[in-house]
């Protein structure tokens, strides 16, 4: 129940609404308990008696609580419309704002297609809940009270059988929601699963297409759909008991009541509208329990989305914000025997005692194997992640205590995984800068070489590029990256293998145009050693550690990895 209570306090602000839409439901439901009791005076005095004056005075109270009723109705409408559609809109916002505030490490604990669902499945869920919950949760417990009281006051003796049904409602309601709880938490997974297929598979569409993969793609999808069907047909079944069991004691009830209320009568123990009155009120009052069972059974199904909600919102952001920010004049970069690891209880680290300067300005080159913590290591310098031990420190400051949005700001990153966004070529440069002019956003295409292609495209700067920059090659997508990142004016530029699909003189072409930009520090990442041949030091990696370190000349003298890529390269190069 805590989640629900982490969810409650999202009500701010909208609880008056959902307090004015069960004050309605209370108000409409005592008016037509009312009803009941007014037709059996109806059938007792004014039929016996054959009083027209009975009709007319007892017609109009029916007409005037079924107008009342109707009005209270339409007024909870508007009310519960109101604030069940705004606490989705405000879980949705909550749940996207908390994720835009996560780490990598807190990303790692969710999967994309899991935070999907839960932003849209589990909100419905709750939503579908309140839609059909609402109006039953306030109903049922008073049309439950009132017609208890209500058939009482008409025979007690009659009543008395609500004392053997009402048991046997509960119990079947126990078992019923005992059962089925934790199968909604078993659906909800079991959709993860299918939205992480579908996901996977429309990001990979090409590949697949590619590979004639199809058939096995769809024989994939077709697995985890008959799963959830398995399993929603599983849950459904056991909650849809509900209604045969509890009509079936109302019919039980009905029975009884029929063979008790006829010997009362022929006994002149009761009249025919008191049977009728009591016969009404049963139908409310079992109607009254089968809704009080449904909102259990929807409160069951919504605690399930309520939990998974709830540890999007609950879970701790790992990356706090410092106060200080950045030092504007100094560049430097010094890493302190920095340990890492992305799991905690992780056995080995990925990084293992990395002791380095990277002087203001200068250019630095990092290479190594596959796998040998490369990216990890640059990750580490815009705080995507934090240090497990040891530190980082940028003119002398260390990153931990530096304003997190300044630090990202002077730091900018072209990432292995080059993102484009659905809009224009200029839209997606002003990522790097909103208020860029349409000047600045050319020069810096003209520093990444992206230039030369977009003049060529019909609508220049203003193309529009599709989904994950689908209608432009992988070269042109790491040059319109690394145009992105220099709008940001970065003093510490990071490309993190980001020339490995542009040609050599492309790439060359590059790097002379980074190097006129003054006081820019550079850290490069690639696999050609061409791409690093003309930095200040360049930094060899083996299993996370410092395998060496120098200049291009001092390494092919000092390590056989860079001499021996060195030299396969070149010789590839002379075929």
């Amino acid at each position: 129940m805590s989640s629900l209570k982490v969810l409650f306090a999202y009500t701010k602000g909208i609880r008056r609404y959902f307090v004015f839409s069960i004050l309605c439901v209370a108000i409409e439901t005592s008016f037509e308990v009312f009803i009941p009791l007014l037709m059996s005076e109806i059938i007792d005095v004014g039929i016996a008696q054959k009083d027209p004056s009975v009709f007319m005075e007892q017609g109009l109270e029916m007409i005037g609580c079924a107008i009342l009723s109707l009005i209270f109705g339409l007024l909870y409408a508007r009310y519960a419309a109101k604030a069940i559609t705004l606490f989705g809109q405000r879980l949705r916002s909550v749940q996207y704002q908390k994720i835009q505030s996560y780490s990598f490490a807190n990303l790692d604990h969710f999967e994309t297609s899991s935070l999907i669902t839960r932003l849209t499945s589990d909100v419905t869920v709750i939503q579908n809940s309140l839609v059909n919950g609402i109006r039953p949760f306030a109903r049922g417990p008073i049309i439950l009270i009132l017609g208890l009281v209500m058939s009482f006051l008409i025979n007690k003796e009659l009543s008395v059988i609500f004392l053997f049904t009402t048991p046997i409602l509960a119990v079947i309601l126990f078992f019923v929601v005992r059962k089925v709880a934790p199968m909604y938490s078993v659906l909800q997974k079991v959709i993860d699963s299918v939205n992480r297929l579908i996901q996977e598979n429309l990001t990979a569409i090409r590949a697949i297409k590619a590979f004639v993969r199809d058939e096995y793609e769809e024989e994939q999808f077709e697995k985890v759909n008959q799963d959830l069907a398995k399993i929603s047909q599983d849950t459904f079944h056991i909650a849809s008991l509900n209604t045969p069991a509890f009509q079936m004691t109302m019919y039980m009830a009905i029975v009884g009541l029929m063979t008790l209320g006829i010997h009362l009568i022929v006994q002149n123990q009761m009249q025919v509208g008191e049977l009728t009155g009591v016969l009404s009120y049963v139908l409310q009052i079992m109607n009254s329990l089968m809704m009080i069972s449904n909102v259990f059974l929807l409160i069951t199904r919504s605690l399930a989305s309520c939990n998974r909600i709830a540890q999007v919102v609950e879970e701790k952001v790992t990356l706090i914000s410092g106060a200080l920010p950045l030092t504007p004049k100094d560049s430097s970069i010094d890493f302190h025997h920095v340990y890492f690891k992305y799991a905690q209880n992780a056995k080995e680290y990925v990084l293992n005692d990395i002791d380095w300067h990277i002087p203001a300005g200068s250019t630095v080159g990092i290479m190594g194997a596959t796998g040998s913590a490369k990216s990890s290591l640059v990750q580490l310098i815009a705080r995507l992640y934090d240090v497990s031990e040891g530190s980082i420190k940028i003119g002398q400051v260390d990153v931990r205590d530096m304003n997190l949005e300044d630090l990202r700001n002077r730091v900018g990153m072209v990432l292995q995984k080059n993102t484009l966004f659905s809009g224009t070529i200029k839209e997606n440069m002003r990522w790097g800068d909103s208020n860029a002019s349409d000047e600045e956003i050319q020069e810096a295409c003209k520093i990444a070489c992206a230039d030369e292609f977009i003049q060529k495209m019909p609508d220049q700067y203003d193309t529009y590029i599709e989904q994950g920059g689908n209608n432009v090659s992988g070269g042109q997508k790491q040059r319109l990256c690394i145009a992105r990142a220099l709008l940001k004016k970065p003093k510490i530029l990071i490309l993190d293998d980001s020339t490995s699909a542009v040609d050599t003189n492309t790439d060359h072409a590059i790097r002379n145009s980074l190097s006129k930009i003054h006081g820019l520090t550079q850290i490069i990442i690639a696999q050609r050693v061409s791409s690093v041949s003309h930095c200040d030091q360049i930094l060899i990696l083996e299993d996370g550690k410092i395998a060496a370190k120098g200049s291009h000349e001092e390494l092919l003298q000092t390590s056989d990895f860079y001499r021996g890529l060195y030299e396969s390269q070149q010789k590839g190069a002379s075929l």
